[in-house]
Order: structure tokens, then sequence, then C-alpha cells
């Protein structure tokens, strides 16, 4: 095995940002609950570390969640799932929760289409 970072191992570290971002859980919170420390939740979110099956159950118990839920499929070889770890798409989808108003959303989707590459 090389040291390359697994593209599932990051696929379930941001399934795990995800879920305690939606909980306003803290690192520091999930690592306690988890037994282990919040530097080790950073490398697990990072997917620099991989998940045990015993840990991710705890952590999913956590966040109250299910190991399934947390470790997911990946829908392509090109990762449409990895594109949850790409930086600010965690606080992206946040915000975009938090608007309440369709025609704003609508308004945000028009102006992010018209900035896509």
């Amino acid at each position: 095995m090389t040291d390359a970072t697994d593209p599932v191992d990051i696929a379930i570290g941001a399934r795990i940002r995800t879920r305690r971002e939606e909980l306003r859980i803290t690192q520091a919170q999930l690592a306690a609950g988890a037994g282990v420390t919040f530097q080790q939740i950073q490398k697990y979110e990072r997917g620099v570390n991989r998940v045990s099956a015993a840990r991710l159950l705890q952590i999913a118990a956590v966040l109250k969640s299910t190991g399934a839920a947390l470790l997911g499929e990946l829908e392509t070889a090109e990762g449409d799932e990895l594109a949850l770890a790409a930086p600010g798409v965690s606080e992206l989808l946040n915000a975009f929760r938090g608007i309440h108003s369709a025609e704003k959303r609508d308004a945000l989707l028009l102006v992010a289409k018209s900035l896509q590459d």
C-alpha cells in the first residue's frame, strides 16, 4: 500500500465532517464522545487517517447516524462524493440550507452556474 490518501477515506471523512457540522458539534466534542483526540478527528475528516470499523460506529453514535450512512457509496470513478471534500463545499452547503426563500436559492444557483468554468 502506498502513502497516497485513499478516495474512500476522503469521502468518509467528508461525510463525518458534514454530519458533525449539521449538528453543530465541534471536533473536540466529537473526539470526546468517540474516545480520540480532536487532532485525530481532523485527520479522519481530511481522509489522512483511515477510520476503523469500531471507531466509525462510535463516531456514528455521537453523530446520531449509522455506520452505513457514514460509509456511503462512491458513485463514479470521478468521485461525485469526493466533491464534498473540496475546500468551501461544506460552508457553501450550510449557507444554502440557511436560505429559506426559494427565489433567493434559485438566484444563488444561477450565480453559481454562471461562474462555472
